[in-house]
Formats: C-alpha cells, structure tokens, sequence
C-alpha cells in the first residue's frame, strides 16, 4: 500500500517514514505542502493513505486537505497536529479528515490508525487476495499456498517481493506496464537501476516456482506482464 507523508519536522518525518516501511509500506515523504500537492496531481500515483501535518510551509494540511477534498478525492487522511482545541479539531475533520491525531504520539497508535482507516475505506480490498492456490493476506502480511490436502504452506518473501506480488494480485488478467509498475511500487525518490523491475519479477518468480506455483506471471514482450488467474 502507497501512503503520502507530509510532514516538515525532520526527525519525526524520519521516524514515521521509517516505522511505515517497516510495515511494508511504500512512502512517498514530502516535506511541504506544496510537494505534496504535486504527488496528489500526479496521474502516476495511486495512494492507499495520506498523512498530513497541520502546519507546513507553503501550504497548509489544512488546505492541502480543502483542495483534495475539492476534486472529490475519497482518500483517507490522518491530520497530525500539536492543536489539541476542539475547535481546531473540528475544524480539521469540517475540512475533511478522516482522523486526527495530536503530537506527541506512539508509532503503535499511529499504526493502529492507519488500519482503522483502511478497514473503513471503500477503496481497500479484501483482506484476502486470492489467484489459483496462493492466498496474500492483506492484514498479516503474509503468503501462502495451499496444498492438495488443503494445508497451507508459507511462501517467505522479501518486502518489495510481498508489495510486487500484492499489487499483480490486485490486477489479475490485466497487462501491467513496467513503468505502472516501477511508479507505483518505488518511492520517488528511490534510486533505481533501468531493469529494477525485471530484477525483481525475477526473484519473485523463483520464490513462487519453489513454492509450487509456477508459470503464474507471464511476460508481455515490449509492454510488461501479466498475472493468470
């Protein structure tokens, strides 16, 4: 899942960016509204999630927020503020947010919010993605195959190889560019060699084939590739 981090306090941009990835999150860390309003503006990009931090330069959360919610984005937003008024409150969630949560905070609670979040959003998924006998748990995190017997069995991967693996799931039977793919599973600001995808198609494939679950994703020559249900 993509999430759009805004937040212009550096050492705690850092330490959310950093508790997100650990949980497999893909972020994209902005550190002004501004910024950030050109990811949103970006065709490119598909996020799950949004954290936005009340007071930033250039522009606002709180108008980052009007403006989102004005081009009738659905998104779901946590706004993060040291306001801790009711008015102020109000007015966040009278601009838009979905949740709100006032500094200083826990990383578990962050994290807690997030999933409240996903689970009350329209645009998430099922929990379980399911194509042939692989079954991706959105909620634990993991992959496993089940056997003849009906046994399951873990298919251990990688986070990029757990975020690639998810997002073909979600597209099954449809062509998906390489470059979709690159734009959505790497963050901006990743520094990526030119095959970084194929690489990774790669790994994956052979976790799979090990797995017992081989010839799932094919290769579109020129184009990108394919998940067979």
């Amino acid at each position: 899942m993509r999430v759009l981090l805004v937040e212009d306090e550096p050492d705690l941009g850092k330490a959310i960016d950093r508790t997100l990835k650990q949980e497999r999150y893909i972020v994209d860390w902005a550190q002004d509204g501004q910024e950030a309003w050109g990811y949103l503006e970006n065709q490119c990009m598909e996020y799950t999630l949004a954290i936005f931090d009340w007071l930033l330069p250039g522009l606002s959360g709180l108008e980052l927020l009007r403006r989102l919610r004005g081009k009738n984005s659905a998104l779901p937003v946590l706004m993060l503020t040291a306001k801790d008024r009711m008015e102020d409150k109000v007015a966040g969630l009278d601009a838009g947010a979905d949740d709100y949560l006032v500094k200083p905070f826990g990383m578990a609670e962050l994290l807690a919010r997030l999933r409240a979040l996903q689970r009350r959003s329209p645009q998430i998924q099922p929990q379980q993605l399911e194509v042939g006998n692989l079954i991706l748990d959105c909620g634990n995190r993991t992959v496993f195959r089940q056997d003849s017997r009906g046994k399951n069995q873990t298919v251990f991967l990688t986070n990029k190889e757990f975020q690639l693996l998810e997002y073909f799931m979600k597209h099954p039977n449809q062509i998906v560019a390489t470059e979709q793919i690159r734009n959505q599973l790497w963050e901006v600001s990743a520094d990526t060699f030119s095959n970084v995808v194929a690489a990774q198609v790669r790994l994956l494939r052979r976790k799979l084939e090990l797995a017992g679950c081989a010839n799932l994703i094919e290769t579109v020559h020129g184009v990108g590739y394919r998940m067979r249900n």
